[in-house]
């Protein structure tokens, strides 16, 4: 896909079925309660294989469901068209970031940015941990940190 006159952002983790589906979904309703999601190009993906061709995970569903906020998505793993397609990737944790730098290497043409998107939160919680093994607390947890930093992503590119 060729790169849009609009913005475009894509979140990444290890698996896309908890936290970057998440992510997404957060910013996707925002966007479009701020009356912008029409300027956005919005999607995720994962690092690995794990998961792809996979559903969100059911205890994130569960979570999404509980504030309102929808969320259908197919787990894909990150492309080198990716890189140089979206404007923004934002990733989890430090194993996304070094994953994605080290892929990024290899695009010769990459104008993707790569940050965590922990790096929006004002609360300073760089790090949005992975849920999979843990209790819908984390997941709850990680609804919260994606709400705060897409936020403050969201009005730091409006």
């Amino acid at each position: 896909m060729a790169a849009t006159s609009g913005k475009s952002v894509l979140f990444v983790c290890l698996g896309n079925i908890c936290r970057s589906p998440i992510a997404e979904a957060v910013f996707r309703k925002m966007a479009t309660e701020a009356g912008v999601v029409d300027k956005w190009r919005i999607d995720s993906a994962a690092t690995s294989t794990y998961e792809i061709g996979n559903a969100p995970d059911h205890r994130g569903l569960a979570c999404m469901t509980r504030h309102q906020v929808p969320m259908t998505h197919v787990a894909r793993q990150v492309t080198k068209d990716d890189f140089m397609s979206f404007e923004f990737i934002l990733c989890m944790d430090e194993n996304n970031l070094s994953d994605l730098n080290r892929k990024a290497e290899s695009v010769k043409n990459r104008r993707a940015k790569i940050e965590l998107l922990g790096a929006y939160d004002p609360q300073k919680q760089l790090i949005i941990k992975d849920p999979y093994y843990g209790s819908d607390e984390d997941f709850e947890k990680v609804y919260e940190q994606c709400q705060r930093c897409c936020k403050a992503f969201l009005e730091s590119n409006s």
